[in-house]
Order: C-alpha cells, then structure tokens, then sequence
C-alpha cells in the first residue's frame, strides 16, 4: 500500500512539474531544495560536517550557503528529471552547451567502447541524457535500484529518453566486458561511499575514504577509454557540458598498483570541479563513511 501511494504522489508531482514552463519547474526544483534543507536536520548536518571537512578555510556563513545550494541543486535536478519527456531536441540544444564534445566522439571511434564517469554533480541524469543525444550514441547507464519498484521503473523510462539504457548496479563483470567490447558506452557515477572491505581507501579531499575502483579496472582490462562529464549550470539555468579524458596511456595491465592510480587519477578530476562549484555537489551524502587515518 506504501508503494502505490508513494507512487501515486510521484505521479502527481510529476503531471504538475510536466504542466509547468521549464524555467518555472527549475524555480520551483530550487524552492524543494530549500524545503529540503529546512525540514532535513539529520541530513543537513552531514552536509555541514562534510563541508567543514572539505573546506577548513570557509566560514560557517559560508559553509551554510553552499550546503543550502547542495539542496537546491537537488532539488533542481530532480525535477528536470521529471520534465525530460517534454525536452524536444530544440529545448536540448539551447539547454546544453557541448564545451568538447569531440573527446567523447574521438575516444568513442576508437572501437573499443568507453567509459563515461560522472559524479553526483550538477544534473548528473542530464549529464548522461544530454551527452547522450548530442553525440548521437546511446549510453548504458548504471543505476542503483530504487526500494519502490513502481517509481524505480517510472524515473528509469524517463532515463531511457534519445535510446539510453539502463541496468542495474549488479551488472555482471562479463556483461560489462561484452558491452566495452561492442563499442558500448557505460556511464556511471561512482563518486558515493565503497565498500569497507575490499574497496580501495584514496584520498578524497585530503582524507583517505573507500573509493570504487570498479571503472579503473574495467578501463584498463578492456582498453576502453576512461573519461569523466560534468554538467555546471549557468545564471540562466542552461548547462555547460564538459568532458575530459583521464590518461591512463602511462598504466598498462590491471594490477592493483595500476588500478589505483587510474583511481586516483578520476576521483582528482571530481574534486577539482567540486573546488570549482562545491554547491553542485551532493554533500547530505555519507561519503566519509569509511575512513582510514593517513
């Protein structure tokens, strides 16, 4: 009973964000946000101890005004999410600004498929929507499930808008491989806590934290390139999408040693665009959950 009413108040939302003008949606995206960030004590507080971690130097003023913009951003994103099905490819094209997308393009006609990472950032399902539609090559994008199966399976169709696919976290090392191997493109964002045993423990932010190695290693046992976007929004609520190849030409096999430097070498490019627009980023996440001391 839970579920439906869950996703009948999704569905809801959904008809009035849909109703909307997309500025509107992206105002009203902002005022959830603030909502959020007023009425989720336990979350904000992870966002404030995150932030007064990451950012010593910045004053509590500070700190307060980026955590607020976390939520917004959230906020914002989430209902662009919702408002996908009414992006024509005219709204796509003057909501997206490619920077370089021939990186994309250059690595994919390399045969060997790639990686797209991303973070948490921005609006990281436009990041995979947009990249996907103006480069005109479909990406598989790996999701975590959702617990109500009914909204899990409604934001999924909206993912799969321009011939995205979708698979679920649990997609098989094998199934994987095959994909790189069929020039498949596979994006995900792996910037949320690993696992406290057997993850890789990297610095982040100056503290060493679990860290997925995951697409480390899938790049470097396929030769698929590794790349990472990044959505940043400007004053006018369009998108700017950026996209940047880490160099692995150095590594060669997937040893442990290797793995990890390509590791650190992505997890380095995220931090340096949450330096750049920290209040992109979805600090109310645990992302310090596993820790080791220095």
């Amino acid at each position: 009973m839970q579920n439906k009413l869950e996703y009948l108040l999704f569905l809801l939302v959904r008809f009035i964000v849909q109703a909307m003008p997309l500025k509107s949606a992206q105002r009203f995206g902002a005022f959830i946000g603030s909502l959020g960030y007023k009425l989720s004590p336990r979350r904000r507080e992870i966002a404030f101890d995150n932030l007064r971690y990451a950012f010593p130097e910045k004053t509590e003023t500070e700190i307060k005004l980026i955590a607020r913009g976390s939520f917004q951003n959230f906020g914002i994103a989430f209902l662009e999410l919702l408002w996908f099905p009414r992006i024509t490819p005219k709204i796509m094209r003057s909501l997206v600004k490619p920077k370089n997308l021939d990186c994309l393009l250059d690595a994919h006609a390399k045969g060997k498929g790639l990686i797209l990472l991303s973070g948490h950032f921005g609006n990281w399902e436009l990041t995979a929507f947009g990249g996907a539609y103006l480069s005109k090559i479909p990406f598989n994008i790996i999701v975590q499930t959702q617990n109500n199966r009914l909204v899990d399976e409604a934001i999924n169709r909206h993912r799969c808008w321009y011939g995205n696919k979708v698979v679920s976290m649990g997609m098989s090392v094998r199934e994987i491989i095959r994909t790189l191997n069929d020039k498949g493109v596979i994006a995900i964002a792996p910037d949320q806590s690993g696992d406290r045993q057997g993850g890789l423990y990297l610095e982040f932010f100056g503290r060493k934290t679990a860290t997925h190695q995951g697409p480390a290693a899938f790049a470097l046992r396929s030769g698929a390139p590794l790349l990472m976007g990044f959505l940043t929004r400007n004053i006018d609520m369009t998108y700017n999408l950026t996209v940047e190849s880490v160099d692995l030409s150095d590594l060669g096999k997937a040893t442990e040693e290797n793995i990890a430097e390509a590791t650190r070498r992505h997890v380095a490019i995220l931090e340096k665009y949450i330096r750049q627009y920290p209040d992109h980023w979805l600090w109310m996440h645990r992302r310090w959950k596993h820790t080791k001391d220095n």
